[in-house]
């Protein structure tokens, strides 16, 4: 299973009930967080996920709604007495900015890894997941990103029987574990099919529409998308700060025939974000408006 949460879903500025714009996943034994603006630790803490079980961070741009949190969380995460590598993941500039960030935070219990993504560039974790990036249209440099997971082959039983593998190992091989057994060895790939496609993740926030993300998002699972204003009266100001609108959004969720759409990243002008969701629903049904603590686990289909 792979477990999202909408850690914040304001832009521009924090609010007394919105925290700004973050979102953290988990699968298997990894959890990375997309963004961290100032007091994510808070809204992190409200989940009651935790910090020290963050492996990777991924930075969206260099807006301060987007990282100016990081020495907080790093300092939190630094207390609960982490020692393993942290990886910080963002567009070309991460590391510099986010050492000048973390100058206030020296002393740490454990280090900090940096990757620097261009023009789609790939990033791979313990090889179970796939963090792909997109360039979007916005003000300065900015990154969307897709979390994918393969699943594993199917058991074939019917092979196992005929290479007469004692069903006491099946749970073994089916764990991708190599099995040895009266002088035979068993390797899994010998029982088990091709991969099958895993879960899908996109979070794409501070853009304008464009039609690489339409290629970008294809079936996803969940599509994770800003939405600053939901009147389309708002345009103008969307196309002047290079965001996105409600309809927008829902557009690019139904082209790319995703499953399902969270809005986030909220202007704090727009104080009742549902009380708009029919804007998108009109055009992608499956659409929602996303709140702090917003919760979803998905789980492979049978």
């Amino acid at each position: 299973m792979l477990e999202i949460a909408l850690v914040g879903t304001g832009g521009m500025m924090p609010l007394k009930n919105r925290h700004l714009s973050s979102m953290i996943c988990r699968y298997k034994t990894a959890t990375i967080l997309f963004d961290c603006g100032e007091a994510t630790q808070i809204s992190l803490q409200k989940i009651g996920w935790g910090f020290k079980a963050i492996d990777v961070i991924c930075f969206t741009h260099f807006h301060a709604d987007h990282i100016t949190g990081l020495p907080g969380l790093i300092h939190a995460i630094n207390h609960s007495g982490r020692t393993e590598t942290l990886t910080i993941v963002g567009p070309v500039g991460i590391q510099k900015v986010s050492e000048s960030l973390l100058i206030v935070a020296k002393g740490l219990s454990f280090s900090i890894e940096y990757v620097e993504l261009s023009d789609g560039d790939i990033f791979t974790i313990d090889d179970k997941i796939s963090i792909k990036s997109l360039p979007l249209d916005h003000r300065v440099t900015c990154l969307a990103y897709s979390l994918e997971t393969t699943r594993q082959g199917k058991f074939d039983i019917e092979r196992a029987n005929s290479l007469n593998i004692p069903i006491r190992f099946y749970a073994n091989l089916q764990r991708g574990e190599i099995v040895e057994y009266n002088g035979q060895t068993y390797d899994p790939s010998t029982v088990l099919g091709p991969l099958r496609h895993g879960f899908k993740i996109v979070f794409c926030t501070d853009t304008r529409p464009i039609h690489e993300i339409v290629l970008f998002a294809k079936n996803a699972d969940l599509f994770i998308a800003e939405g600053i204003y939901a009147d389309d009266e708002k345009l103008d100001k969307a196309k002047e700060y290079k965001h996105m609108l409600f309809s927008e959004a829902a557009n690019l969720a139904k082209e790319a025939n995703v499953k399902e759409m969270w809005l986030t990243h909220y202007s704090p002008s727009l104080s009742n974000p549902e009380d708009f969701i029919d804007i998108a629903r009109n055009i992608f049904e499956n659409s929602h408006t996303g709140y702090d603590g917003m919760t979803k686990v998905l789980n492979y289909e049978k």
